[in-house]
């Protein structure tokens, strides 16, 4: 690995250690030690455990109302309209019409999908890099803190909604408070960040994995539990659930989360100073851009396209397998969408150990074309699945498909330095949000086209979309090599 690949960010500890006159970078004043070193919560949480509850939590709460209010929408929109039918989805009976008011109820409830998406989106689109780049100023547990409480917000306007039979659109009041706190993804942003902060070079691809394993298990645990409970309950008590799982993430980050930066006390968060963090990140390649030159500021550019290519494909498959179980001739019941969820989301454990067991004897890029090659081959299974069979068959090779993403997101963290993990977690946060609106978009418009000549075909171009990051990823660790070499032999 080059230079760029292995500056090491100081733990904790030795930032304590550090004067605030040799941490900040063109300030005239001088702190004190005591002001520059990072503030302490009343209960300190040992390692290895940090942030990880924290993304868990919120994870949850996200994964269980998302489906609930997309449900919540249905009923509501249903009894405006006076529909008194049910979502079913009866596999084979294609004869007959459509009934015009269920059509008429989906296509308003996707459109309140829509609207309470962009609009939580475009907010955060503005908001999560500010707070990324002043967390690199303050601290990282702020930028914890505060998107939960939104969050919480957020489940308090749904409830109000709920309990006064108020208008669906006064969802959009929650989502835009939520988007101003910064959202779930400034709190993704603000845990990666922290993972990086705390790490060393060797052990950070696997403490990033960690993470995205909490991220699946939170939502598998989620859909299980989700939809017995409002069978059972009906929409109010599930959503009072997510507003307490959001004031406990906040609380545990406020009470055992230890400050992994120094903080700076005149750093203010409404500055263009923080905007312009972003565009010298990407313009220049960041502070550690210095000695990789051109080169550098490419393979940050590429890395992140990279990213941005596998989400994608990963938020729209995942749109598509419940259409897919469904219809003919799976012919799906809830039972077998249930256990195929479940399957999905146990590929985040078998990638994590995975991952574990390769990194002994392979380099990280080649970790995360090993798990490409594991994606695109349970894909092309998922493309021709016409037995229940066959379908787990293609779960069963995904077994590897989230390796890939631990890496990219190391990759990324060891080119910039250790001033910059938050504004760039904040961007990456951000394109994962944009490939979720990318891949959903694309995805779920090419299903209805291809119907008449392949059903799978969507899962077959996804695999071969992924050969363009495999490609990427694997030419630069070979530039890499051979950058390495010729120095180590002029050396």
């Amino acid at each position: 690995m080059d230079d760029s690949d292995t500056a090491a960010i100081l733990p904790a500890d030795a930032l304590d250690a550090t004067s605030a006159g040799e941490k900040a970078i063109g300030e005239a004043e001088v702190t004190s030690p005591e002001e520059a070193r990072p503030a302490r919560p009343p209960w300190r949480c040992r390692p290895p455990v940090s942030v990880e509850p924290v993304l868990f939590l919120s994870m949850f709460s996200l994964a269980l109302q998302a489906p609930l209010s997309t449900q919540y929408l249905w009923d509501r929109v249903s009894e405006d309209l006076g529909y008194n039918g049910s979502k079913r989805s009866e596999c084979g009976n294609g004869s007959g019409p459509a009934d015009p008011l269920q059509t008429e109820v989906e296509t308003l409830t996707a459109h309140w999908n829509l609207y309470i998406s962009l609009a939580g989106f475009s907010v955060g689109l503005l908001v999560v890099p500010l707070l990324g780049s002043w967390s690199d100023l303050v601290g990282r547990r702020p930028v914890l803190i505060i998107p939960n409480l939104g969050l919480a917000i957020q489940a308090v306007v749904y409830l109000v909604v709920m309990y006064l039979k108020l208008p669906v659109a006064y969802f959009l009041v929650g989502r835009l408070l939520s988007g101003l706190s910064g959202d779930f993804n400034a709190i993704l942003g603000g845990c990666f960040a922290y993972v990086a902060d705390t790490s060393d070079t060797r052990s950070r691809t696997f403490r990033v994995a960690i993470l995205e394993a909490c991220l699946g298990l939170s939502g598998m645990l989620a859909s299980i539990i989700g939809g017995q409970w409002r069978r059972a309950q009906g929409y109010i008590n599930p959503f009072w659930l997510v507003l307490a799982t959001n004031l406990a993430s906040a609380l545990y980050a406020y009470l055992f989360v230890r400050e992994s930066v120094v903080p700076d006390p005149s750093a203010r968060l409404l500055t263009s100073r923080h905007y312009k963090a972003v565009w010298h990140l990407f313009s220049t390649g960041g502070s550690a851009a210095e000695a990789g030159g051109k080169f550098h500021r490419c393979k940050l550019w590429l890395y992140t396209l990279c990213f941005f290519v596998v989400v994608s494909v990963h938020m729209g498959c995942r749109e598509l397998y419940v259409l897919y179980e469904l219809s003919s001739p799976l012919c799906w019941g809830p039972a077998l969408i249930g256990y195929g969820s479940a399957a999905q989301h146990l590929a985040y454990l078998t990638s994590l150990l995975g991952l574990k067991v390769m990194q002994r004897c392979l380099e990280d890029s080649w970790v995360a074309v090993v798990g490409l090659a594991s994606n695109v081959i349970g894909l092309v299974v998922f493309s021709v699945a016409d037995t229940t069979q066959l379908m787990f068959t293609g779960y069963g090779l995904c077994f590897l498909f989230v390796a890939a993403t631990p890496v990219l997101r190391s990759k990324l963290s060891k080119l910039v330095g250790p001033s910059e993990q938050g504004v760039l977690f904040a961007c990456v946060a951000c394109v994962e949000s944009l490939c979720f609106l990318v891949g959903s978009g694309l995805f779920n418009s090419l299903y209805p086209a291809t119907l008449h000549f392949m059903k799978g075909f969507p899962f077959l171009l996804a695999a071969i979309i992924l050969f363009i990051p495999a490609g990427i990823i694997g030419t630069l660790q070979c530039l890499d090599q051979r950058r390495d070499h010729r120095d180590s032999t002029a050396s």
